[in-house]
């Protein structure tokens, strides 16, 4: 090769690691400090303890991973799969993989190991109380500092009290303390088992078969593909085999690398539909607070909900309108207003919110009629609001009833009458395309409410909302987060349970861009 052309190279090079590194800060621009304390535990087995406790960022964990070729600009699927494993998948677009892809290859290219996806599971799982419990019964043996889950089992695995082949302090604590965490000690068992014997992963899975199979170099490869569109990848593949007199060249899925990657991420996401969330605003949101009412005990700890809807929602981009108090004449006019609003037009969602009393199907005002909640969403139909048609319309209902159950000082029941037995829930959603209908309870059940912290259901919205919205979870998935964080939450007895549910129409996914700032609490 001439000189001129080695400069070419070494430029081409250069460039490629220019640009790899920017991608990389990129990433750590998006990753708060939860998610390197979690990154770092995912790399306990590719990076020595000593280089992870000088790691105060992900851009360090990075250059260790660079330095140790864990990863590298033609094969970052490593890095592909921590983003994964900590939920982070929004981030895998920078490294032009999609989430199915990564499911895909994890059976046969997981750097991390089963041991360590277990402990790491596990610490998803255990909450505050549950790690107080454990280190409690461990306080002999575990120093008196802050821990959190992870910190915790990385304590335990690096006195050797556990290991890949010694669970049995692992397996008791979770048995006192968080018994139906045994199920994914099982799992890890069985799936260890069936390990056994074997054969390894192939090399030929992780890198560029050797030998016969490589018709090109990697470098030559990547200026190639490198040079070409997405799009221009099977005409490059048919013109080399043209050039080698019409026989087939044999390009592997490694060979092309991240390009494939990119021509199946660009295929997936045409496949997954998604609302449209690039008008001129993010739309109206509605908030119908219900403290007081002239024949109902009042309400306290709603305006703790209302409050947080605001926050939430206005994070989110929406324009927030909250009406206190609000009698069955008074709705008809909020109803009547947002039904005809020409801002709408323009709008991309719609959402409304209602914390109130009420009975199965329907919700009170404040002067005490029963106002049926497919009432409420009728308002918004395609024939009677063409402004919101095709755009989603979502409706959040924490709703109490009239004569509440009170389990505790602190704790009032704030739902559907529990004697009512109930038609399908699905009946108060419009029989029509783009709806949503959160309802803090399933059907002839109370919810609670907390007289000072509000609704378990409304501040689980909240914190989820809060948190899975940068990671660009969609609604339907947060709303199921929800559904599990409420379902664990118990009165002071552990007597009292709920179960939120919704009921949706929905034809694509709702997935609210990310707020450019950080929500304030």
């Amino acid at each position: 090769m001439t000189s001129q052309g080695q400069s070419l190279n070494s430029t081409l090079n250069d460039n490629c690691q220019v640009n790899f590194r920017e991608t990389l800060l990129s990433i750590n621009s998006c990753l708060g400090d939860q998610d390197v304390e979690r990154l770092k535990f995912l790399c306990r087995d590719s990076i020595t303890s000593k280089n992870l406790e000088k790691c105060g960022s992900a851009l360090d964990i990075f250059e260790y991973l660079l330095a140790e070729e864990c990863m590298t600009e033609e094969d970052p699927f490593f890095l592909a799969e921590l983003l994964y494993t900590i939920k982070q998948k929004v981030l895998l677009r920078h490294l032009r993989y999609t989430k199915e892809q990564v499911e895909n290859w994890l059976p046969v290219r997981r750097k991390v190991s089963l041991f360590r996806n277990l402990l790491y599971d596990l610490s998803e799982d255990i909450s505050s109380e549950n790690l107080k419990s454990m280190i409690f019964l461990l306080r002999e043996s575990i120093p008196k500092v802050q821990m959190t889950s992870l910190s915790f089992l990385a304590y335990l695995e690096k006195q050797e009290k556990i290991a890949e082949d010694n669970l049995t302090l692992l397996e008791d604590l979770c048995k006192k303390v968080v018994p139906n965490l045994m199920r994914k000690i099982d799992k890890y068992k069985r799936e260890k088992a069936s390990q056994v014997g074997a054969p390894p992963v192939a090399k030929e899975t992780e890198s560029l078969h050797q030998g016969e199979k490589e018709l090109f170099c990697r470098s030559d490869i990547n200026q190639l593909l490198g040079a070409l569109p997405v799009g221009s990848l099977v005409s490059w593949q048919e013109e080399h085999a043209q050039s080698n007199g019409d026989r087939a060249t044999p390009v592997s899925v490694e060979m092309l690398g991240s390009s494939v990657d990119t021509l199946t991420s660009e295929t997936s996401t045409k496949e997954t539909a998604v609302y449209r969330m690039n008008r001129k605003h993010r739309g109206y949101c509605v908030v119908v607070n219900n403290h007081s009412f002239t024949s109902l005990s009042k309400r306290r700890g709603t305006n703790k909900d209302a409050e947080c809807l605001r926050r939430v929602f206005q994070w989110l981009g929406f324009s927030v309108n909250i009406y206190v108090n609000v009698t069955k004449g008074r709705l008809e006019e909020v109803l009547q207003y947002f039904q005809t609003h020409p801002g709408h037009a323009d709008g991309d969602c719609f959402v409304f919110c209602v914390l109130t009393h009420g009975k199965f199907g329907a919700v009170y005002s404040s002067d005490g009629s029963l106002i049926p909640i497919r009432q409420i969403m009728s308002h918004f139909t395609a024939q009677k609001c063409p402004a919101l048609a095709h755009k989603p319309k979502l409706f959040f209902i924490q709703a109490c009833q009239g004569e509440e159950i009170q389990p505790s000082v602190s704790i009032e029941a704030d739902a559907v009458n529990p004697e009512h037995v109930p038609p399908s829930l699905q009946d108060s959603v419009p029989v029509e395309a783009d709806f949503l209908l959160g309802l803090a309870t399933v059907p002839g059940y109370v919810s609670f409410r907390h007289v000072e912290e509000g609704s378990w259901y409304i501040q689980s919205l909240y914190n989820h909302l809060k948190d899975l919205v940068p990671r660009q979870e969609d609604i339907l998935s947060i709303l199921t987060a929800v559904n599990d964080d409420v379902s664990r939450q118990a009165d002071k007895h552990g007597t009292k349970k709920q179960m939120p549910q919704p009921a949706f129409t929905l034809r694509k996914k709702v997935v609210f861009p990310v707020p450019q700032e950080e929500l304030l609490l």
